[in-house]
């Protein structure tokens, strides 16, 4: 069993332990007991006498476990952990943390001079409440999500007892009803795009209900003309790093669900046909001026530069309004897929694995309301089950 003796600091009890590293070196561990100094002596000391005894003193130098510094500031915690954290999400993962991260949760705390440990359920529900003044309760419970796993892991490298966001109110998620164009909007909007920069993302955006990322990341490589298929395994999304934005290619779909192989309709084959014999022919008119980068993606320009995913998101909205279309989103294409898909009688669970949902809930949550056949199809059998006739059914009594 380890050396230890209790330790007051902030009114609470510490276990402090000693023990020697694999090199003789002295070393000491600070283990929060969460117990408040007055009347819980004895506690403390019989909590002490069992951390004591299941203290197994770390084996290696590089060990990712934070040093047990009660007086660590909250700020310089998350600093920390961010770091940590990099190695265990995907880049865009990351990088979106980093984003949040940066503005606002660490200036607020930084102001506030929170430490780790006197951090309080009170100190975040009050963040909240301040962010929901200028923020939907969805971007702050985006907040909440990065907070929670930050204190989680501070929990169990047990520089802290428990976690203060385990006894917060998260708000309410906002309800979200997706914009989209109906068949004859999404007809006149293919004329419109034809031959622009936009034709090929708009197209796989509304038929096949690619997401952003999966449209500029679709790569020849993943199309088969002779079997007729394009596969989705690779994306091209924009992350920011350091302040500036970059795109990031990756071998990766957002879910595994969202790995998928899909027909290539006549119509589509033609088209992607088409857009890579002018690729090859813009090649030969440019020479050396070409560029090469990008040999394999299907969303490029006439000198070959892969199509930015922002440059997407920003010009899409400016092209409907100046061909005097109603502005929606870019992912609103893919809702429209999904709206002309049920409304043509395709089941739901079919539609998720066509949009590449990890699960049927996400399908269902998102786009029951435009299920009117479904209901349909249930008042029919109401009628059935009753044996009403469907003449008669203005005839049935309240």
């Amino acid at each position: 069993m380890v050396a230890g003796h209790l330790q007051e600091k902030g009114g609470l009890f510490y276990a402090v332990l000693s023990y020697k590293d694999k090199n003789g070196k002295r070393c000491t561990k600070w283990v929060p007991t969460g117990l408040a100094v007055k009347g819980n002596k004895k506690r403390a000391e019989a909590m002490l006498t069992e951390i004591r005894r299941k203290f197994v003193p770390p084996v290696q130098e590089d060990d990712q476990e934070m040093p047990a510094d009660v007086d660590i500031s909250f700020v310089h915690f998350l600093d920390r952990w961010i770091k940590i954290a990099k190695t265990t999400v995907k880049p865009a993962t990351y990088a979106s943390y980093c984003q949040l991260l940066n503005k606002p949760i660490r200036p607020y705390f930084e102001e506030k001079g929170f430490t780790l440990i006197g951090l309080q359920a009170s100190d975040i529900q009050e963040f909240y409440l301040q962010q929901l003044e200028r923020v939907s309760p969805n971007t702050v419970i985006h907040y909440h999500a990065i907070i929670h796993k930050a204190l989680k892991y501070a929990v169990k490298t047990d520089m802290i007892p428990v976690n203060p966001a385990d006894k917060v109110d998260r708000p309410k998620k906002n309800a979200f009803t997706p914009s989209f164009y109906d068949s004859e909007e999404i007809n006149k909007l293919f004329d419109l795009v034809e031959g622009t920069e936009l034709e090929i993302p708009v197209k796989l955006a509304t038929f096949y209900g690619l997401r952003r990322s999966e449209c500029i990341g679709l790569r020849w490589s993943a199309i088969d003309f002779e079997s007729n298929t394009l596969t989705i395994n690779h994306t091209v999304a924009a992350i920011e790093v350091d302040g500036k934005e970059i795109d990031l290619a990756s071998d990766t779909t957002k879910t595994k669900s969202s790995l998928r192989t899909l027909p290539l309709v006549p119509a589509f084959k033609e088209l992607l046909l088409r857009k890579q014999a002018e690729q090859n022919e813009f090649r030969r008119l440019c020479g050396k001026a070409y560029c090469t980068d990008f040999l394999d993606y299907v969303c490029v320009n006439q000198l070959g530069v892969r199509t930015s995913p922002s440059y997407i998101t920003n010009a899409f909205p400016g092209f409907l309004k100046r061909k005097g279309m109603r502005v929606i989103r870019f992912h609103d294409l893919r809702h429209s897929c999904a709206s002309v898909l049920l409304a043509n009688g395709v089941p739901m669970k079919q539609i998720q694995e066509w949009l590449g949902h990890s699960d049927f809930s996400t399908t269902a949550n998102i786009y029951a309301h435009l299920d009117f056949q479904s209901k349909v199809s249930s008042a029919e059998a109401m009628l059935a089950g009753l044996g009403v006739k469907e003449n008669e059914a203005a005839k049935i009594p309240d």
